[in-house]
């Protein structure tokens, strides 16, 4: 089972991906292409209104790279990051206008993050929500900025509610499924998820 977890930051992925992989250790765990490359890696990755092409088109290519490892169903992994959350962030740079990322490179990055994800079999959406909401933590990596996360997430809704960049795959397309609530919950919603697409795969 090829999962990814998908979302604006400082709304709880790592830690669903982390607690999946306490309660499922048979499972192996992808790391956030940001921490891979930039914080324990050789790049500076910058954010916001600094991101530039090569930032989120590494990132992008590794998560995309790292995706291509697992070609079956029963190969069981999971991806803090998928390839669309690089869309997500791009746009909101190209929105500000203030690097080289554009409009035209966003479109430029849509079908090598369509091809991608008939490599998955889960997309484990986390919106923002006011019924569970998330405290921004001050861990000296991620932005301290509720307006920057919010805008963010709202890109992220557009693509998985609204089918913004048609972006999905016609054929092998991931189950998606949405995570909100309390830890246990959404392992719960995770769980059930995964029971539904191998049930889907059934003869």
């Amino acid at each position: 089972m090829r999962i990814a977890v998908s979302g604006s930051h400082s709304l709880g992925k790592s830690t669903v991906v982390n607690d999946w992989i306490a309660r499922c250790p048979s499972f192996k765990r992808e790391e956030e292409p940001y921490r891979a490359l930039g914080l324990y890696g050789p790049y500076e990755i910058l954010f916001r209104e600094a991101s530039t092409k090569l930032h989120n088109g590494i990132q992008l290519y590794y998560n995309i790279s790292r995706i291509h490892r697992y070609a079956n169903f029963t190969d069981d992994v999971i991806f803090d990051r998928a390839p669309i959350d690089y869309l997500a962030y791009s746009q909101y740079t190209a929105n500000k206008g203030t690097t080289d990322i554009n409009d035209a490179f966003v479109e430029w990055m849509i079908p090598a993050v369509r091809e991608s994800l008939d490599h998955l079999d889960l997309l484990a959406f986390i919106p923002q929500c006011d019924e569970w909401p998330v405290e921004m933590e001050a861990d000296g990596i991620r932005p301290i900025d509720h307006e920057y996360r919010d805008d963010v997430d709202a890109i992220f809704k557009q693509i998985y509610r609204e089918g913004r960049y048609g972006v999905m795959p016609r054929e092998s397309q991931p189950h998606l499924v949405e995570l909100v609530g309390s830890g246990q919950q959404r392992f719960d919603q995770l769980t059930a998820a995964i029971e539904r697409v191998k049930t889907d795969r059934l003869p």
